[in-house]
């Protein structure tokens, strides 16, 4: 059984066996090795909790996730993520449970901030996309093509320089997308997919998302790993 608080709580003792044995058996996929490893779920469900801004969870879920062996370095991918996700409130919340979670944990020395060469955004997106460039992005490269490049920037940050692979990368995105219900999930499918997530290993991932942000999260992203023809998103 999950030692997760909600399973204390007298009223849902005493009044809702059903949901408690529910929550119990979502914890056990979340808080065990599977098709992803236990301590990468941990941060997962922390970085979904930032997203929910629910801080006292995504505590819990990092100090879990570090007593399995996840490093500071790993945590790091949560903090880029969020930081061109959600923005800096969201990213300075978790550089906060970063901090408590692993004490001293040494930062390496500051790097030089690189830049975007001519044409090197689009580039990167018409090779992420497959050739076609999302409108929104076709509008912010032709009215500030300086912000473009800055979120061309922000996506190497996101997912090909994150400390985790790009496969856990993707994963992690997913997970924070399943729990903002976001329509966005859908290029992280095939993003994951194509990184060499199988379905089951996104489906682990999005399920991270659900202590903070309920069934919802699940229902937000589980019919894209349906089969196409039952409106599935296709390999």
């Amino acid at each position: 059984m999950t030692n997760s608080p909600i399973m204390d709580v007298a009223l849902l003792q005493g009044y809702a066996p059903y949901t408690l044995a529910g929550y119990d058996i979502f914890r056990s996929v979340i808080e065990s090795d599977g098709v992803v490893p236990a301590r990468l779920k941990a941060l997962f469900a922390a970085v979904a909790a930032v997203d929910r801004r629910h801080l006292t969870l995504a505590r819990r879920e990092l100090e879990r996730g570090v007593k399995l062996g996840l490093t500071a370095r790993e945590a790091t991918a949560g903090l880029i993520v969020l930081s061109s996700l959600r923005g800096e409130a969201a990213a300075l919340d978790f550089a906060q449970i970063i901090e408590s979670s692993f004490g001293d944990a040494q930062a390496p020395e500051p790097q030089p901030l690189p830049m975007a060469a001519e044409g090197e955004a689009e580039a990167n997106f018409r090779a992420y996309w497959a050739g076609s460039i999302p409108a929104p992005l076709g509008a912010l490269m032709r009215l500030v093509p300086q912000a473009a490049d800055a979120y061309y920037l922000m996506r190497r940050g996101s997912i090909d320089a994150n400390p985790l692979s790009p496969k856990y990368g993707e994963l992690l995105l997913l997970a924070i997308l399943a729990a903002g219900y976001s329509p966005m999930a859908a290029t992280h499918v095939r993003g994951a997919r194509n990184a060499g997530a199988s379905d089951e290993e996104i489906a682990e991932a999005v399920l991270c998302a659900v202590p903070s942000a309920g069934i919802a999260a699940w229902m937000a992203v589980g019919g894209m790993l349906a089969p196409p023809e039952e409106g599935g998103i296709a390999r």
